[in-house]
């Protein structure tokens, strides 16, 4: 019974690890997180989180701290591309104004 118990725990564990996109994010934005984390290999620093730019939500995928020249793709609700932050030249301009005035709401996905 006891090795039952422990399966079960185990599996129930690693579907909850599998599962930690926060819920309350686009469907669109949740499958692009899933891509996402497939795809990164920075293994400390990436994250997907949510910001209010412009009067919408727009969704930041940083890919970590691993290299100093990557850059964190910003779309909208609908998974389209506004720009990319940071990189080799340290942009922070997107549509036209600094992602400075972007407000933080939460974070979707870290690792």
């Amino acid at each position: 019974m006891k090795k039952v118990f422990l399966v079960f725990f185990i599996l129930a564990a690693a579907c909850t690890a599998c599962s930690d996109i926060d819920p309350d994010s686009p469907d669109c934005i949740k499958h692009r997180t899933r891509n996402f984390r497939s795809e990164i290999y920075c293994e400390e620093g990436a994250s997907v989180k949510e910001y209010l730019f412009q009067g919408q939500m727009v969704y930041v995928f940083n890919p970590g701290i691993c290299q100093f020249d990557l850059t964190s793709e910003v779309m909208d609700e609908g998974c389209e591309t506004l720009g990319y932050l940071g990189g080799y030249a340290g942009n922070i301009i997107i549509n036209g104004e600094s992602f400075s005035n972007a407000v933080y709401q939460r974070t979707i996905w870290e690792n």
